[in-house]
């Protein structure tokens, strides 16, 4: 029945789509990400089609979609794949979390905004996505003694040596909160998932003060790992309103004793923001640990972003400057950043507050930063087999050492502010080795692509194809001969004739967008166009316009809340009473910044078909975790999207 009522619910979300996701894409912002292997997904958020006058409105992103990291492509960027692997049965949420784990190649879906016409938020449940056989499935509600409720625009990460998801602070409002009341409030916790177990876990954070739309990330520090956070705000008098929380303020999360410890950076320190983006990469010999940070939104009526790029370098705990862009139209905030194979980070995204012109169309939004700056340039191209991370020089002259490590500054300017922290980072995360908590197949059991004399599971699976084939002409063959014989003797022992049987012709699938000659799918049958579902444009940006929050005249640094009788929190959801009339974009303009740009020739990818697999398996963990519920209709072979045109523009 389960299976039955998701194949309706997917027709019934298909039936409405009509944007393409690939060529019709102008911007997306708000959504969540996660590289599994060679694959960088993206999940839900808003998008803006192409051409905006035609589409005034903000869209909710129904579908699933991946980066292929593996392919040079002379677009400069991974080529962007459309799926159907998403059902109106999984929430399409904003500013939400996707936990990966590269173990047992799935990722988890938690909290997020429910912007989405006419639907509120559920109670929490927790979603996952089965990397190798395409399937969502939910492991319900957490077990846990405090309750935990769904949050937006948390600081979030995974720690991989020991397989835990980490979310702090993160806004509570009626968008994330079912049967919520008043106007949004953050929280102070610090929300742990074990994804070995299937347990949750509810914290407190630094200190009891709530706090929402910082970056996290996790270095391996200390036994199991360091988590880092800093940025975005802070909500001390548990309400709505907001006070900037200082960059040099970082605080420090030890996976293994769950301390928290706070340590002020030195250095050129980044102007404060929020919603930006960050990821983080470390020297071969763990001599230095260092944050990338880009964009944001600022703090101010008249805020609208930033165009920037930052490196915080531990254990020196010193910010250093390393490219800031000057025209506004290129300020963007509510955007992602991947970094793959310790090398790269891939900046996707985001809303644009000044600019009105689409964000890299032809190459979706994506950007790449080059962290080691081997090839001379910030923004560069991206390039699959840039695997090993160098110090660029504007830290070397910093932290001293070469461009493999061998840094000297092991230590802030003053001094650590506990001495823990002066232990921890003399120490190299060193977990046992996690294994899978279910079967894994080999071709995917590891990322790495390393040659080997073996055969390719491709190969091996072509030869057995090849084989079933051989075995089965032979055996239809032999069949027709031994037919024919048999016929022989009937027609001398009964002369009696048998008309020629008509065979009717098996009509091909009608055209449609998902016939082998589109641009998606390859081997997808019925057409299945996706619904949308629309939300006015109380966005670009959220904050400036169309919400419940005003800046303190008296007060720079904070946004207040308006009294009780304008306290209907609508205009952050974006309701069509409260959202402002929306810009029209150009379907011919582009972002253009002073980033280094490309001109690369179109390319078509040849399709990449995967074999159709209905195994399914269960949750991971001990016999207490809940059997999940699968939403998912099937798999169906992909085909990559032909991309629309050929300039490329950095960030």
């Amino acid at each position: 029945m389960s299976k039955i009522l998701g194949v309706i619910l997917l027709l019934a979300r298909l039936s409405w789509q009509q944007q393409d996701p690939v060529t019709d894409f102008c911007r997306r912002w708000g959504h969540q990400t996660a590289v599994i292997d060679e694959r960088l997904w993206i999940d839900g958020g808003q998008v803006n089609w192409t051409p905006f006058t035609s589409s005034s409105q903000n869209v909710s992103n129904t579908w699933l979609l991946y980066n292929d990291l593996t392919i040079d492509s002379p677009l400069g960027m991974p080529q962007l794949n459309a799926t159907n692997y998403k059902n109106a049965t999984v929430p399409d949420v904003t500013g939400g979390i996707l936990w990966e784990d590269n173990i047992n190649k799935r990722f988890y879906l938690f909290g997020g905004e429910y912007l989405n016409d006419g639907v509120g938020p559920s109670p929490v449940n927790l979603w996952s996505f089965d990397a190798i056989y395409d399937y969502w499935v939910t492991f319900g509600a957490p077990q846990v003694t405090a309750s935990i409720s769904g949050v937006s625009y948390a600081g979030h990460v995974v720690a991989p040596e020991v397989g835990q998801g980490f979310a702090l602070g993160g806004w509570m409002s009626n968008l994330t909160v079912p049967n919520w009341s008043g106007g949004p409030v953050a929280s102070s916790a610090l929300l742990k998932y074990d994804m070995t177990t299937n347990l949750w876990t509810n914290s407190s954070g630094p200190d009891s003060t709530p706090r929402a739309e910082g970056a996290m990330v996790y270095i391996p520090a200390s036994d199991h790992g360091l988590l880092i956070y800093f940025g975005g705000v802070t909500a001390p008098y548990y309400n709505s309103t907001m006070v900037e929380a200082p960059m040099s303020e970082i605080h420090v999360y030890d996976v293994t004793s769950s301390n928290w410890y706070t340590q002020t950076a030195t250095g050129q320190i980044p102007p404060n923001r929020r919603r930006f983006c960050a990821g983080a990469t470390w020297a071969a010999d763990k001599s230095s640990y260092n944050i990338y940070i880009y964009g944001g939104l600022g703090f101010g009526a008249n805020s609208t972003g930033f165009d920037d790029l930052w490196i915080l370098s531990l254990p020196s705990f010193t910010w250093i400057q390393w490219y800031v862009g000057t025209n506004p139209e290129a300020y963007h905030h509510s955007l992602t950043c991947n970094v793959v194979n310790n090398a790269q980070m891939l900046v996707i995204g985001g809303t644009f507050p000044v600019g009105d012109s689409c964000d890299a169309p032809n190459v979706w939004g994506t950007h790449n930063v080059d962290m080691g700056k081997v090839s001379g340039n910030m923004w560069e191209v991206y390039t699959p087999n840039l695997t090993t991370y160098h110090v660029p020089p504007e830290v070397i002259s910093i932290v001293g050492g070469s461009s493999l490590g061998g840094a000297t500054a092991t230590a802030p300017a003053a001094g650590f502010q506990s001495h823990d922290l002066s232990v921890y980072f003399t120490e190299h995360a060193s977990a046992a080795v996690r294994t899978a908590t279910r079967a894994i197949p080999s071709s995917t059991s590891s990322s790495t692509g390393t040659s080997s004399s073996k055969l390719s599971a491709g190969a091996i699976a072509g030869i057995a194809v090849g084989g079933a084939v051989v075995l089965i002409a032979i055996l239809l063959g032999g069949c027709c001969l031994i037919r024919r014989h048999r016929r022989r003797n009937i027609q001398q022992q009964s002369p009696a004739g048998y008309p020629t049987p008509d065979y009717a012709v098996v009509p091909q699938t009608p055209h449609s967008p998902y016939t082998p000659g589109s641009q998606y799918q390859q081997g997808y049958q019925p057409p299945m166009p996706v619904q949308q579902h629309y939300q006015l444009p109380a966005v670009v940006p959220v904050e400036l316009q169309g919400n419940n929050y005003q800046m303190d005249p008296t007060k720079h640094a904070g946004i207040q809340q308006l009294p009780a009788d304008q306290y209907s929190y609508q205009g952050w959801q974006g309701s069509p009473d409260a959202s402002p009339q929306p810009q029209h974009l150009s379907p011919s303009q582009s972002v253009h910044s002073p980033h280094p740009s490309h001109s690369p020739h179109p390319s078509y990818f040849s399709p990449q078909t995967d074999s159709n697999s209905n195994t399914l398996y269960s949750a991971p963990g001990s016999a207490t975790s809940p059997t999940p519920t699968y939403s998912s209709v099937g798999r169906h072979a992909r085909k990559p999207v032909a991309p629309p045109n050929q300039t490329y523009y950095s960030p």
